[in-house]
């Protein structure tokens, strides 16, 4: 099959589908993927931060 992707609508599908634009761009842009990969990396960082109830 060819691999695609599911986004949702409203401003959480938006923010997705600009996440999705910006990996795909960076398969050829270093400096895309770079950027995508330290938003990643932040995002994943302030999550381990996090302490639950």
């Amino acid at each position: 099959g060819i691999p695609v992707g599911t986004l949702a609508i409203g401003k959480p599908g938006a923010s997705n589908a600009g996440i999705l634009a910006a990996e795909i761009v960076g398969t050829r842009l270093p400096e895309v993927r770079d950027r995508i990969r330290a938003w990643r990396d932040q995002r994943a960082a302030a999550v381990r931060a996090q302490t639950l109830p």
